[in-house]
């Protein structure tokens, strides 16, 4: 462990499982007080029990950012066991439901728009002026490769990530003079086990890339431990493919 983030406290919402945890750990590892969150309980104690097994900190809070009112209570919490300040925030969690766009309904719209663009938008709203105010602060959000190209049967889910792309810089724009720093990483074909029912379709959708192979959860964290330290200081509004060079090709 090293002491980098010694001090900082982080909310890292979706860190449960996949990218989130791995992030969570990543932080952790680095010295933040890591406020995880997410809907399974039982995951989010486990996922606070490894970190501490570690020798990190962590709490869990149980949020299932379906509306406004559920990402500001988020936020207040994680302020309160942050001692009254979360100075980075990251935004993972995220659904990713495929399908053709004649099938998907309002009900599949509207909680795909509430839960990928409303919730980090409104915790965004609770916690960056308050960094704004103490001059410093760093927010990650995550997107996806399918945001930057068309891709049948992943227009939603692209599309709201593709909001996230746009929201990046503009938050960038509003909150970086004040010296919080905004930014995106933008994964791949990740194995996670949220991608696990793709099977041999994840490979395929990675061969094309460079790498050649899906990615793993670590590698994504690592990018965004990278954009939430002070290494990157001068990094504002970037959206950072970790994707196994995929989007480039």
């Amino acid at each position: 462990m090293t002491s980098s983030m010694l001090g900082t406290t982080a909310l890292v919402t979706g860190g449960t499982s996949g990218i989130g945890r791995a992030a969570a750990a990543a932080l952790a590892a680095r010295g933040a007080h890591v406020v995880i969150s997410g809907r399974d309980a039982a995951r989010g104690d486990a996922a606070v029990a490894a970190i501490r097994d570690a020798g990190g900190a962590a709490d869990f809070v149980a949020a299932d950012l379906s509306d406004a009112e559920s990402a500001r209570a988020l936020a207040a919490r994680a302020m309160e066991l942050g001692g009254g300040h979360v100075d980075v925030l990251v935004n993972s969690a995220g659904i990713f439901p495929f399908g053709p766009t004649a099938e998907t309904t309002q009900a599949d719209l509207d909680q795909v728009l509430a839960i990928n663009v409303a919730a980090p938008y409104f915790l965004v709203a609770a916690l960056a002026p308050a960094m704004a105010e103490r001059g410093h602060g760093a927010i990650v959000n995550v997107t996806t490769m399918v945001a930057e190209f068309g891709a049948a049967g992943m227009g939603l889910y692209g599309a709201s990530k593709a909001a996230m792309v746009l929201l990046t810089k503009s938050w960038a724009a509003e909150f970086g003079p004040a010296g919080v720093r905004v930014n995106a990483v933008s994964p791949g074909p990740t194995r996670t086990e949220g991608t696990a029912a793709m099977g041999e379709a994840l490979d395929q959708l990675a061969a094309a890339g460079p790498a050649g192979r899906p990615g793993e959860p670590e590698e994504i964290a690592e990018a965004i431990v990278f954009l939430a330290a002070d290494e990157a200081a001068f990094v504002h509004g970037a959206v950072l493919p970790v994707d196994g060079g995929r989007i480039a090709v």
